[in-house]
């Protein structure tokens, strides 16, 4: 059978990588001219996607290129001192296992696992899908697939092309997420620096292996802002006024805007969507069912999801009218918890008043100062993340599963 995959950041190659070994010939093309490398920011995998990585072998180029973080130092706006919190004690409270990883990094490793399988085509993009499966694309001839998957991202181009606008499905959270490249001035090392204040949260912190910081930028707004998502100028305008003021650190990290290399906006968004699926083409990862960037373990969730669709195909045979219904099921909990870890970290991480901010502050002290085994109950009693993260199970798909017909097969 052959698959075309739309999107080459996490769930794609993950997904390429899984079909491949079970029998099916796949293509991915991506919108980019290459593999994306701009900056990018740090993602989590949690214990079921660091499985996963396991069992592709590449857990170890992970680990590598972890982050290392480990230490933070926590402002409250108007607070002169830092609180200073252990990192490694509340990852290790949340999940048994986890690692926070470039996103640019995390991508490169899983197109590596299977780039010699997979055929990639980048600088293009998917422009029509009919229902026999015939793909017409901006630069390359027609082709027929058998399937055709969307991994194409929260603005997924495969999901407008057959389920319709964005808008129909999208459900903004009330808040707005900005990361920005900049030099490591500070000279950062496995740490993070935070500012936070009613409303808006800030931090900055650099990988152990990248001459380069990030500083990443979160904030509330009780309505949809009025910016088009591709006027970068007004993006950096409305991060200027969200966080003008809030601590002289922040200030110096705004003054980079126009310098800086690499620039991401959007606003947190869930997709909420009935079925993921229609005819021969299905979504995975964010384009089917985002929970939110940066605050509902959507990384984790698109490389979870894609594991489990390659499984459910080869079980059955390629045939997706079992596959794809399948694959809903064994999902829909996942993404149902997500979403609601997604509304009560925004609310956490981007507190709504002056009590909230202290919480916050002062819970991550005490998480940190605790033991781990008192750190992880508390958090278990606290949040609803660190429950489904640990609780998130999976189908072991075995390795002997080929889909009917072999790779190539019509």
């Amino acid at each position: 059978m052959r698959i075309l995959i739309s999107g080459a950041s996490v769930s794609g190659p993950v997904l390429a990588y899984w079909l491949t070994r079970r029998g099916f010939s796949v293509t991915v093309v991506e919108r980019a001219p290459t593999l994306r490398k701009t900056g990018g920011h740090a993602v989590d995998l949690f214990r079921p996607a660091m499985n996963i990585s396991e069992k592709m072998g590449v857990l170890p180029r992970v680990e590598e290129r972890a982050t290392d973080a480990n230490r933070m130092n926590i402002y409250r706006e108007g607070a002169r001192r830092p609180v200073r919190v252990d990192l490694s004690k509340i990852y290790g409270a949340a999940s048994d296992r986890h690692v926070e990883i470039m996103r640019d990094d995390l991508s490169e490793i899983y197109y590596d696992a299977a780039r010699d399988d997979v055929e990639y085509i980048f600088g293009d993009s998917i422009t029509a899908i009919s229902p026999d499966g015939e793909v017409r694309f901006e630069n390359a001839a027609p082709r027929r697939f058998d399937l055709v998957v969307g991994a194409d991202g929260l603005h997924s181009n495969v999901r407008r092309l057959i389920f319709g606008e964005e808008s129909r499905f999208s459900a903004f959270i009330g808040a707005y997420l900005g990361v920005l490249t900049l030099p490591n001035a500070s000279g950062l090392d496995g740490e993070l620096l935070m500012h936070v204040g009613v409303g808006r949260t800030a931090g900055m912190y650099a990988a152990r292996h990248l001459g380069e910081a990030r500083a990443i930028f979160l904030f509330r707004s009780e309505r949809e802002l009025d910016y088009h998502h591709r006027d970068v100028p007004r993006q950096k305008e409305l991060l200027r006024g969200a966080f003008g003021g809030l601590h002289a650190d922040v200030d110096c990290w705004l003054d980079e805007l126009d310098r800086t290399p690499a620039f991401y906006f959007d606003s947190i968004t869930q997709l909420r969507m009935d079925t993921w699926s229609r005819g021969r083409v299905t979504l995975v990862g964010d384009a089917g069912y985002c929970p939110g960037p940066a605050v509902g373990g959507s990384t984790s969730l698109a490389v979870v999801g894609a594991y489990v669709l390659a499984g459910e195909l080869a079980r059955a045979g390629g045939d997706h009218e079992r596959a794809f219904p399948a694959y809903e099921r064994a999902m829909a909990e996942h993404v149902r918890g997500s979403r609601a870890v997604a509304l009560s970290a925004a609310k956490t991480l981007i507190p709504t008043s002056r009590l909230g901010v202290r919480g916050l502050v002062q819970g991550a002290r005490l998480i940190s100062a605790l033991p781990a085994g008192p750190s992880r109950a508390l958090l278990h009693l606290t949040t609803k993340s660190a429950r489904l993260f640990n609780s998130m199970t999976v189908d072991d798909y075995p390795a002997s599963l080929v889909a009917s017909g072999g790779r190539g097969a019509a």
